[in-house]
């Protein structure tokens, strides 16, 4: 079952997609934010072009699991998602996605210049990949503490 997830950004959204057994999630694209209706829709053709099950939006939370103003933000997003397309879209916990971003860039040893460029697409990931590995656990009933 293929994901897209979302990490929904003031200028950029970053866009992950799992593997076809969605089990691994890859970096897939970035796309330049331009109104939520358009980038709804963006994100929406790439679910049908990549024929997903299943879309994910990184959303913010607080220390008390509130929404923050951007993952207040992220929720509006998700309800412009579902007004394009029939698929579930679920909004996911994206807490430490762009500090996990960063080491991973950091683990991939690229230079401080590209270090900082875009951290969406790999926030993304990380979102994804967080997301498949709860499913995995709750499917297996294992509790890896």
């Amino acid at each position: 079952m293929r994901i897209l997830a979302v990490d929904p950004g003031e200028k950029n959204i970053g866009i992950a997609l799992s593997d076809p057994t969605g089990t691994i999630a890859n970096p897939l694209a970035v796309v330049q934010h331009v109104a939520r209706a358009v980038d709804a829709a963006q994100i929406a053709g790439l679910a049908a072009e990549y024929g997903v099950e299943r879309i994910i939006v990184g959303q913010a939370l607080d220390d008390e699991g509130q929404p923050t103003p951007e993952g207040r933000r992220s929720a509006r997003l998700a309800e412009a998602i579902r007004a394009q397309t029939d698929l579930p879209v679920e909004l996911w916990d994206e807490s430490g996605s762009t500090q996990a971003a960063r080491s991973a860039r950091l683990a991939m040893g690229s230079s401080r210049r590209k270090r900082q460029g875009h951290l969406d697409e790999l926030a993304a990931t990380y979102i994804l990949q967080t997301y498949l590995e709860a499913q995995r656990e709750a499917s297996t009933g294992s509790s890896h503490g």
